[in-house]
């Protein structure tokens, strides 16, 4: 069977003030996968994911999503199309409950109008609550978060508030997830719960995944492919055990601890 590729990134050029950023990176996603970007601190990681859900504007190259074209497209409008993201640092309301949070995720679905949503009858209402329990029944229910749905953000530990920011995304109702390292900051324990959430939406969601993360161990174990930058190039990409032991990537790394036996988990 023919895999079909989701996502096409071809030669993608990105520069801030005569720093390039991204030089000529291109890979295709496959629909349904998990595929991992690494590569040391500045290698150009995050700035290719803001690249795909349009916070940065390349200055050369394409990213065709699903036979689209989205680099003219404003980031509602990639997100409406189904790329969500979360990030590095949590990026919620924090003085809003966990449950508001998630269904703001929704908006782009939305489909009552102003006048309908104003004073809140009718249509509007009853979306409002079939999305509420679409969320509790599904979203809620998958990242086992039942008991802080009430809650309100910021009284909620870290590792807590990673996985509210996971949920909100999921109310996007994404085809595909950029996940921008979702297990920094968590201890042993939280880290295996992100990894076991991940392969859930994926396997049982089939969600496509795109996921920075520097924990080697998670991006080993859960990941299909993987993708190595180093200063906006591309160095490697295949199966976690090809990278493992490419040359190139063992070289990028040293300086910061030795790859083949810890950075790559050997």
């Amino acid at each position: 069977m023919v895999e079909q590729v989701q996502l096409q990134i071809e030669d993608i050029h990105l520069s801030f003030g005569g720093l390039s950023a991204l030089a000529g990176v291109s890979t295709n996603i496959k629909k349904g996968e998990i595929f991992a970007i690494i590569g040391p601190n500045g290698a150009g990681k995050t700035s290719l994911l803001n690249c795909i859900n349009r916070f940065y504007h390349p200055e050369k190259g394409k990213i065709i999503f699903e036979g689209q074209n989205i680099l003219n497209m404003k980031p509602h409008k990639v997100a409406s199309l189904g790329i969500a993201r979360t990030f590095q640092n949590v990026e919620l309301f924090k003085h809003m409950t966990v449950i508001d949070n998630i269904k703001l995720g929704h908006h782009v679905h939305l489909k009552s109008g102003f006048l309908s949503g104003g004073i809140y009858y009718g249509k509007a209402r009853r979306e409002e609550i079939a999305l509420r329990r679409e969320i509790e029944e599904t979203i809620i229910d998958l990242l086992e978060i039942e008991q802080i749905r009430k809650s309100v953000v910021h009284t909620l530990p870290f590792g807590l508030q990673k996985r509210v920011e996971l949920a909100r995304a999921l109310a996007m109702k994404p085809k595909i997830l950029l996940l921008d390292e979702p297990a920094t900051g968590m201890n042993l324990e939280e880290t295996e719960d992100i990894a076991r959430f991940i392969l859930d939406i994926n396997e049982e969601w089939g969600v496509t995944i795109i996921l920075i993360e520097h924990d080697m161990g998670v991006v080993m174990d859960i990941s299909d492919r993987v993708c190595v930058l180093d200063f906006g190039e591309k160095i490697a990409e295949g199966k976690p055990a090809e990278v493992r032991q490419n040359e190139h990537v063992i070289k990028a790394y040293l300086g910061e601890v030795d790859l083949t036996y810890s950075r790559l988990g050997a």
